[in-house]
């Protein structure tokens, strides 16, 4: 694994208008980091961001964490090379497996990494259960089972490994038959009466809202993840270090990923215009 040392920017150091017209690079496992993108573009729309998704090596969550490493690294090289002023892992797999040897390897920049949005469902809670859907892999990692020790005392977490339902994703479909049908055989153990909350602790998963809005019926389930929150932290970084761009002026979006399937980048495009229901 490459991890290259860095010197830490000191806080307060001058920043030229070149720093602050570098891109933002956003990176996942696939296309699901681009609810994370579509959010951080709203919230700073004169920033310029680079948007890469590894589907070639899809999905993350059904491999080891060591392998789950050197692929977050061989794509951040990639967007450092690009020019990058700070990284953002949109994708909890990466972040879990990945997030402190990045920013040990990145001192001279922001890196910001995505986690389940436990915390917020816990906070909010009414005294129901919150159900955590998540990749198998995730759901493995320490970093989410510290997150449910600081929380589960504040409510009922049920964690729900999802496997496969990342790849529905990346390969979407206008037949939303097999979706619901998958959506009733993980859900259907797990829901009770008392269920307030499903987290979306996967970035692919907030763009089937409206799907799991369809299977829910009538019940009063708030389904919340963690794009906004992870969009507003890489703007707090910014302005941290003195690297937010706030000229006057349209940003771009560039969206690649290492898949040679040229549909991937159609999806992405797609997922990107799309409208996602809150």
């Amino acid at each position: 694994m490459n991890q290259r040392g860095t010197k830490r920017i000191k806080r307060g150091t001058k920043r030229t208008m070149n720093d602050r017209l570098r891109p933002v690079g956003v990176m996942d496992s696939g296309v699901g980091g681009i609810s994370v993108l579509k959010k951080a573009v709203e919230i700073m729309p004169y920033e310029d961001f680079i948007y890469y998704g590894d589907s070639a090596n899809a999905p993350y969550g059904t491999r080891t964490t060591e392998d789950i490493k050197d692929h977050t690294f061989l794509v951040a090289e990639k967007l450092r090379a690009m020019g990058i002023k700070a990284l953002c892992v949109a994708c909890n797999t990466a972040t879990a497996a990945a997030i402190k040897d990045l920013r040990a390897a990145y001192r001279d920049m922001p890196v910001i990494g995505i986690e389940p949005a436990v915390k917020p469902a816990a906070l909010s809670t009414r005294g129901g259960t919150i159900i955590v859907m998540a990749t198998p892999m995730t759901i493995r990692q320490n970093k989410f089972n510290d997150l449910l020790r600081t929380y589960d005392k504040d409510a009922r977490i049920i964690p729900l490994p999802c496997e496969g339902l990342m790849e529905m994703v990346e390969n979407w479909s206008d037949d939303k038959a097999p979706l619901m049908e998958y959506l009733d055989m993980k859900l259907k153990p797990v829901l009770r009466d008392d269920t307030e909350t499903i987290v979306l602790g996967c970035t692919h998963y907030p763009f089937i809202k409206r799907e799991l809005r369809e299977y829910l019926g009538d019940r009063d389930i708030a389904l919340i993840d963690g794009s906004e929150g992870t969009a507003r932290q890489i703007r707090r970084r910014l302005i941290e270090e003195g690297l937010l761009n706030e000229e006057d002026r349209t940003g771009t979006v560039t969206i690649l990923n290492s898949s040679d399937d040229p549909k991937m980048i159609d999806i992405s495009r797609k997922l990107f215009d799309m409208e996602i229901q809150d």
